[in-house]
């Protein structure tokens, strides 16, 4: 069964280019909750430790040392088939490949800048929910106040 969430963060290069507006239309548009939200700068231990499971690929260093260089907004987002349906809708890692109407092809500019980052999998969008939002899985249990 699919998961209700997902992790998502806009990168760098799109916070940069005041992009975070126009993105996040685009998640809410394509029926998306957002559940909870951050902007956050990530130091280069951080980074490290969250792209830990690329450690051994050619691109680790860049993509640590990058996501790392600015600001950054990590979001919880809920919607049935939350996964999967942000990945089509985030597009192609490469801009140049990813179809009309992502969020890749309007704000990426290349493979290495490219606007947002997903989770792959149920299991690695509850690792990096945890990362991002230690507290998280508490408050989503509590029973509201009011």
């Amino acid at each position: 069964m699919q998961g209700i969430q997902t992790f998502s963060m806009i990168k760098p290069d799109a916070v940069s280019a005041n992009q975070i507006g126009a993105i996040l239309a685009m998640i809410e548009k394509a029926g998306f909750a957002i559940d909870a939200i951050s902007m956050l700068q990530l130091t280069q231990t951080a980074a490290e430790h969250f792209y830990a499971v690329h450690a051994d690929r050619p691109f680790y260093k860049d993509l640590c040392s990058f996501i790392a260089s600015g600001p950054v907004v990590a979001m919880v987002l809920k919607k049935d088939h939350a996964v999967a349906d942000l990945r089509k809708l985030m597009g192609a890692t490469n801009p140049a490949e990813a179809t009309e109407g992502t969020i890749r092809k309007a704000f990426a500019t290349s493979i290495d800048y490219n606007a947002i980052h997903g989770s792959d999998s149920d299991e690695t969008a509850a690792s990096e929910i945890f990362f991002f939002f230690p507290g998280y899985s508490l408050l989503i249990k509590r029973k509201p106040i009011l």
